[in-house]
């Protein structure tokens, strides 16, 4: 066993560092956080982020939106500082602090000339290990989420992608629920709940801090461990979080279409499948597929919806991957008229595709796009920031640049072509969001 492959549970009597793959380097404090980082002192700037294995597929269906809701409250003040003084202290300096939840993870970030990173390295670890709670900030944050969860249901674009989520997996289990909870859930939550999520889901062993720039990582090492003196992250845990997954892995469900009505000018439709799971060794050969069917302007479904007939001025297919399931889908936005015929067109070349496969220019195309989307996705300390953080939480295996770009050179034609047959004829559930009634797209052409 590698060191960059131990599991969240480690806890060493020591502080235990690594030099892993490129130069990055790795510590394990004796609470079972770790800490990676990346030196590139050719920047100016350093990102920083602390990573919370945690999201919205470890909560009970009353507690549906916890993470999110605790993902803003942990911005609104400490017992050293008040919700401005968070922001105000790293936009000072000219830099930039936020957070986001999916999931299977919390992430809260910024990103601040190299010389200010002690500075966001203190607030960040504050704001995240030290959050006071105040019930008057939940009164306010819950205000707030309530109305971005009727933002998002304005934006049938978004929409969409939910209700598809939510028709594979099924309303009823963690990865089929929101992300952001729902107005029935969290209009009741209360702070003792919120609280209760937050001491017993944040432990230091389900913690990754990672920051990539002019840095050196025994400083920034320093630097965390004094931010977080005092605090539960700084201590053994008494007792383990939660294992994930109250529930058991999603089970494959019955294909289903669901219609959402709602008076738009466009229609939004995906069309998919469950997919494969993040360790699946065909994920290689998945991005390949994905990019060649539709990752571009030269995918097949772009060139045969848009360039030729012109019925999309949106179409694209995308690959979700979580520890144990995935899903693949297709979307287009299109007139309502034209809803019929685009859906048609998305079925008939995935059909073609998963009984002829592509071709071996096919394969070149998106062999390379894989590669360079990767590599040019790295140009920035905040994606190689990112880039590190999920190899640990997600993969618990930090793998090189060359190694993936060998990976994805090492995909046969055969390879995509077994995925392509086995994913694109699996039975597809269907969501549209527009102006149709729930009966509409029911028989299929």
């Amino acid at each position: 066993m590698t060191a960059s492959s131990r599991g969240p549970a480690e806890r060493p009597a020591r502080v235990v560092t690594r030099t892993l793959q490129g130069g990055v380097r790795r510590t394990v404090l004796p609470s079972g956080l770790r800490i990676l980082t990346e030196s590139i002192p050719t920047t100016r700037s350093a990102a920083l982020g602390v990573w919370v294995g945690v999201g919205s597929r470890d909560e009970t269906p009353a507690m549906s939106g916890a993470s999110h809701f605790l993902e803003h409250l942990l911005f609104k003040g400490t017992e050293k500082r008040t919700a401005l003084q968070i922001s105000a202290e790293i936009e000072a300096v000219g830099g930039e602090t936020n957070a986001f939840t999916t999931k299977e993870y919390t992430c809260f970030y910024a990103r601040v000339l190299d010389v200010d990173l002690p500075l966001a390295v203190d607030v960040l670890c504050d704001a995240v290990s030290s959050s006071i709670l105040d019930p008057e900030d939940v009164e306010t944050e819950r205000g707030v989420i309530l109305e971005e969860i009727a933002m998002h249901d304005d934006e049938p674009g978004d929409e969409v992608h939910d209700v598809f989520t939510e028709a594979v997996f099924g309303a009823e289990t963690p990865l089929g629920r929101l992300i952001s909870g729902t107005a029935e859930t969290i209009s009741p939550m209360t702070r003792t709940q919120i609280n209760r999520f937050y001491r017993t889901r944040y432990k230091a062993p389900q913690i990754v801090i990672t920051a990539a720039g002019n840095l050196d990582h025994a400083r920034v090492v320093r630097l965390i461990r004094a931010g977080l003196a005092g605090s539960p992250f700084a201590q053994e845990p008494g007792s383990p979080a939660p294992k994930r997954g109250a529930s058991p892995a999603p089970r494959p469900r019955k294909p289903v279409t669901v219609v959402r009505h709602r008076d738009t000018e466009q229609a939004h439709i995906v069309l998919g499948c469950a997919g494969i799971n993040r360790g699946d060794e065909r994920r290689f050969a998945l991005g390949v597929l994905n990019n060649v069917l539709g990752g571009g302007m030269s995918s097949r479904l772009f060139q045969e919806i848009r360039e030729k007939r012109g019925l999309a001025y949106s179409v694209y297919s995308y690959g979700s991957q979580y520890a144990d399931a995935g899903l693949f889908a297709v979307y287009a936005g299109c007139a309502p008229g034209k809803a019929e015929e685009v859906l048609a067109l998305i079925r008939a070349e995935l059909a073609v595709v998963a009984a002829e496969g592509i071709t071996a220019d096919e394969l070149a195309r998106g062999q390379g796009m894989v590669k360079g989307s990767y590599v040019l996705g790295l140009e920035d300390t905040g994606s190689r920031m990112s880039r590190l953080a999920k190899s640990e939480l997600l993969h618990g295996d930090l793998m090189g640049v060359d190694e993936l770009l060998a990976r994805v050179d090492a995909v046969t034609l055969e390879e995509v072509n077994l995925l392509a047959a086995d994913l694109l004829s699996r039975p597809m559930s269907l969501a549209v969001v527009g102006p149709f009634d729930e009966t509409a797209f029911a028989n299929p052409r």
